[in-house]
């Protein structure tokens, strides 16, 4: 069997559609959550071997629908090189000294709680991008493995932990990519502001595969604050928002301002034991999960 970007379940029948190309769902013929209980019956640890099998040997299959995540890849693939200006609030993102003063002491706080989270052992980030926290959770790793849908700011993450004297594993993987192990700690940074409200509980879900029982998820998203994206970008409509970058390009992707409430509600949905959002004063969210032992 080959690659189907849509197709029904071999096991429950329920129909599925990839995200990518190289969705490890589309190589087995299994829907996520039947890939998440391959280790309970003897087909489904077929499908799944066969699947990683076939992906691992194929090259990306041509697909016959669009994906709605191409406008974002290209977006931060492009941004690479200018992403850091929204951290630094350099050029377009400067909103003057007292709102820039602002984001600082909420960009310090959003770091220090990064810093006491009881991270450990093997690591995972999700959709790193460049880097930003990568060289914090390198320090609390025993292993660190990056993942990003792009090439392009990975290499920005890659030279950011060397100039650290840091490492970690740096590879191209969407996000939605089915997990192929389990591990101790899962990170996202400003991450989940760009799932689609439809699909937040198919995303939380396959976050809660990635861990191991007594693992820890942590990330850190947006707020909705009229001065945290550049001088020159529109007010998001209907979990939209219309981002330029600094050669005139512009593209419409997702950006959802999640509350607190819905993502704790989330996350004990998607079969977290514990939930818990808290905030800085302005422009950040910052959250952690456990699995139960």
């Amino acid at each position: 069997m080959t690659f189907h970007a849509t197709f029904n379940c071999l096991w429950c029948g329920r129909p599925h559609k990839t995200r990518t190309d190289l969705d490890l769902e589309g190589f087995a013929l299994l829907c996520p959550d039947c890939i998440g209980r391959a280790g309970e019956n003897e087909f489904l640890r077929f499908r799944l071997r066969e699947g990683l099998r076939l992906r691992d040997s194929a090259q990306p299959a041509e697909r016959t629908d669009d994906s709605p995540d191409e406008e974002l890849r290209a977006y931060y693939a492009a941004r690479a090189g200018e992403y850091d200006d929204w951290f630094l609030r350099k050029g377009r993102y400067s909103r003057g000294a007292i709102a820039d003063a602002a984001w600082a002491a909420d960009m310090d706080t959003a770091t220090l709680w990064l810093d006491a989270q009881p991270l450990s052992g093997e690591i995972v980030e999700l959709a790193a991008g460049t880097g930003w926290w990568s060289p914090l959770l390198a320090q609390k790793a025993t292993t660190l493995w990056l993942y990003d849908i792009n090439e392009e700011p990975l290499e920005f993450a890659r030279q950011r932990l060397v100039a650290h004297g840091l490492a970690a594993h740096i590879h191209v993987r969407d996000a939605w990519a089915e997990p192929d192990r389990q591990v101790d700690g899962l990170f996202c940074g400003f991450w989940l502001s760009h799932v689609p409200r439809a699909r937040l509980g198919d995303f939380l879900a396959l976050c809660r595969r990635w861990l191991k029982p007594g693992g820890r998820m942590a990330f850190i998203d947006s707020r909705r604050d009229p001065e945290s994206s550049a001088i020159d970008h529109p007010p998001p409509e209907n979990d939209l928002s219309v981002r330029k970058l600094d050669d005139g390009r512009e593209f419409k992707i997702v950006k959802v301002y999640w509350q607190p409430a819905e993502l704790e509600a989330a996350l004990l949905a998607a079969g977290f034991a514990t939930a818990t959002i808290t905030t800085t004063s302005r422009f950040f969210l910052m959250g952690e999960a456990t699995v139960g032992e």
